[in-house]
């Protein structure tokens, strides 16, 4: 800096700011110059991580994993299913196989939420680990997470099966090591439905997004201590909530959580139709009483579910049917019989009624679903007699009643409830609590003049269903609650179990073309007599426990269906009820009975339903408790209270290796409207959060990235170098060195700057 005191007296004044200038830049680009290649040379010397992809580079739906780039993630593991059913007459046994495939250089933990019908047995878990088999054991649920939380955190693979709803479980895999593919196979029983003459299944292939009311300051509760404690009306919402993949516009795309599907049908009486509802199928024909079907696109999104449906020919139509299995030389049996039609109303005095129309108008009833409920209540309005009361209760996160009270059926006040509901449209949340209490509200409980029926039409995409159950048991009074669950993918645990405690019964609607037919059949049941005071009787000394207990009120085409642990099977079984002012009885000999496989599964899931139940009718919690643990591990079944764990003996994650956590996403069930469900920022006053959204984080920009949820999960434990992002493949020691050195050079230019300021000055003094 010697030589610039002698050159500053022979500069002017500007010419000495712009020397100073250029030489102050030269040397900062010098500074950025040297930090660049300190840190190109640290990159070229650490191992590559998994490349990493922007939410908009997406053409198709993944689970991205947050990385320290801004706006550019990891994709987590996928999923892909392989499902299997054997129908044997009334009973189906299905095996799902699930394969987890971790894309990344890490090691994760995949948890992934998947739907099962809400009265399967799930009873066996295996996983396959190369050509090893890992069975599953039942376990207390608490005792099972720790199995595996130990298991996760000694590097052993591991698997956990835990029920979060009868129909919501979740699969948490444990160690998938880098590139790595676990096979998990799930298997579980339940019977078949009958109804009107039909035998259906239907197989849930997706878990619909549920809302979940807020905790609110009036639920506030009071101990023995005086200390308070909010009541959360869906204390477990993380552990439904899953992340949920923004349907892509790419058709060409690859399947998001495919599922492939094969059913063997053995129906033990002759064939008629055999139908799909919502998929293609292949049919081959096995004789007269036999069909495997299989899906004709081979693997589909897992985006609706899957209904089948049979018939016998005509005139074949079994009435009954008795099957038997022992285990640990106890008999268990499981019965079906077809009462008698009744003859039609036309045909007898009708009793006028008083219906109540409940309609779902939140955001999840966007598109097709809200056109098929709209014309499943008009064609019920049309059904009326003008000798009926009428009213219409529709919801989002508000509630509205079409008229202050009930009111006759007249031409005009039909009017101006189709008008009314002509003009609805999806929106805003499911606030379905206050609009059920206002369904149920008699004003006129001693009228016995005429029948009062809630017909509720929902999709039932609802986290609170205890809620509802419990103001159902407290507020049903003379009325019957009948469920129609509308769109693809319905939260039949809450349709089925909410008819069942209103003693109504349960029709679901699939799409517009079912709408005539199924509202048809309801009509049915509304307008015939129902089966009543059903009781079953054992032959002599013969002792049995049978469930359902007691034996639920039928419609028209509802059979009996009946399961029961005897002492022995012999003599005669005797079923009686009342329709209308006439008796019924059916008598089946027990030494009839074919075998059947897995009917003692059906019948603790029965018991466990109906011990279930019971709670929200008044039983003691406790003995609810310890009556569902037992026979769950007597008979090796996932319930609320137990779950299924496996355990690889040997560990795979070498010590040390962080383990990533990822959810696994789910596909929108087809037919609704992503951003009704989760884009629209229509806030509850009472909340001040999005109302129809679990995650308020959604961020609707990403569009195509199939990400829903902006802030992706986070890995556990902190290190992010767990999945191989790139900020945990860099070399710490070099980084710190080279910023080291870039504030030492930093140092060094604002010390010459300074003394080159000083020089300077003192050159300018006369």
């Amino acid at each position: 800096m010697g030589g610039l005191k002698g050159i500053a007296p022979m500069m002017t004044r500007q010419q000495r700011s712009v020397y100073r200038d250029r030489i102050f830049i030269f040397l900062l680009a010098f500074a950025a110059a040297f930090t660049f290649l300190a840190n190109w040379q640290t990159q070229a010397q650490t191992p590559q991580a998994r490349p990493l992809v922007r939410a908009g580079d997406m053409g198709f739906g993944g689970l991205l994993l947050n990385s320290v780039t801004p706006g550019y993630f990891v994709e987590a593991p996928v999923i892909a299913s392989d499902i299997e059913i054997e129908i044997t007459g009334p009973i189906s046994r299905t095996k799902i196989t699930q394969r987890f495939t971790n894309p990344s250089d890490g090691w994760v933990e995949g948890v992934y939420v998947f739907p099962v019908p809400d009265e399967a047995a799930v009873d066996s878990l295996r996983m396959q680990i190369g050509a090893r088999f890992i069975e599953g054991k039942i376990k207390e649920r608490q005792q099972a997470r720790i199995i595996y939380e130990e298991a996760k955190a000694q590097g052993k693979k591991a698997s956990l099966i835990e029920q979060e709803r009868p129909n919501v479980f979740t699969n948490s895999v444990a160690n998938i090591g880098p590139h790595e593919t676990i096979i998990i196979q799930i298997e579980y029983q339940e019977h078949v439905r009958l109804d009107s003459g039909a035998f259906s299944l239907r197989l849930p292939l997706v878990v619909a997004p549920r809302y979940s009311p807020a905790p609110e300051i009036q639920m506030v509760n009071f101990n023995d201590t005086g200390w308070s404690q909010i009541s959360d009306p869906v204390p477990d919402r993380d552990r439904i909530e899953s992340p949920v993949l923004r349907p892509s516009d790419d058709a060409q795309g690859p399947i998001v959580n495919p599922v492939s599907l094969s059913i063997t049908l053995r129906s033990g009486f002759e064939l008629g139709e055999i139908a799909s509802a919502h998929h293609a199928v292949t049919i081959e024909r096995n004789g007269a009483a036999g069909a495997t079907l299989t899906l004709q696109e081979g693997e589909v999104a897992a985006n609706k579910d899957f209904e089948l449906t049979w018939k016998p020919v005509r005139g074949q139509a079994p009435q009954a049917a008795l099957f038997r299995e022992t285990v640990n030389g106890e008999d268990y049996l499981l019965a079906m019989v077809v009462p008698p039609l009744a003859k039609s109303a036309s045909d007898m005095p009708v009793r006028p009624r008083e219906v109540i129309f409940v309609i779902d108008n939140s955001g999840s009833m966007a598109g097709p679903s809200i056109r098929q409920a709209k014309e499943s209540l008009i064609l019920a309005l049309d059904r009326l007699s003008p000798g009926d009361t009428f009213n219409i209760v529709r919801f989002d996160d508000t509630m509205e009643l079409k008229f202050p009270q009930v009111v006759p059926a007249s031409p005009q006040n039909v009017g101006y409830a189709k008008r009314f509901v002509n003009d609805l449209s999806a929106d805003g949340g499911t606030e379905m609590l206050p609009a059920l209490k206002a369904a149920l509200l008699d004003t006129t409980p001693g009228d016995e003049t005429r029948v009062r029926q809630v017909i509720f039409l929902t999709d039932g995409a609802i986290g609170n269903e205890a809620q509802l159950f419990e103001a159902i048991g407290a507020r049903l009074g003379r009325s019957r609650l009948f469920t129609v669950g509308i769109g693809s993918a319905p939260n039949s645990y809450f349709m089925s179990r909410a008819a069942r405690l209103g003693r109504g019964t349960f029709t679901h609607i699939g799409n517009l073309a079912q709408v005539k037919m199924r509202m048809a059949e309801l009509f049915e049941k509304l307008e015939r007599p129902v089966m009543t005071d059903l009781t079953a009787a054992w032959p002599g000394e013969i002792t049995g426990e049978a469930w359902p207990n007691p034996l639920p009120d039928l419609y028209a085409g509802e059979p009996v269906v009946l399961t029961a642990k005897m002492s022995e099977t012999s003599g005669e079984l005797t079923l009686s009820g009342r329709m209308g002012d006439k008796g019924w009885v059916a008598k089946l000999p027990l030494e009839k009975a074919a075998p059947g496989a897995g009917v003692s599964k059906l019948w603790a899931r029965k018991k466990i339903a109906s011990l279930e139940e019971s709670r929200f009718e008044g039983m003691d919690w406790n003995a609810v408790d310890k009556a569902v643990l037992a026979v769950a591990l007597d008979h090796h079944l996932v319930s609320r209270l137990t779950s299924l764990v496996a355990v690889d003996v040997t560990p795979s994650r070498p010590m040390g290796a962080p383990l990533g956590s990822a959810e696994i996403p789910l596909n929108l069930p087809e037919g609704w409207d992503f951003d009704k469900v989760f884009g629209a920022q229509k806030l509850n006053p009472a909340q001040q959060k999005p109302v129809d959204s679990q995650r308020a984080d959604i961020d609707a920009n990403f569009q195509l990235a199939a990400l829903a949820v902006a802030s992706a999960p986070a890995l556990t434990p902190p290190p992010p170098q767990g999945l191989g992002l790139p900020q945990g493949a860099t070399d710490a020691n070099r980084l710190i060195l080279s910023g080291l050195l870039t504030l030492l050079l930093s140092l060094s230019l604002w010390l010459a700057r300074r003394r080159f300021l000083r020089v300077s000055n003192e050159g300018e003094r006369p």
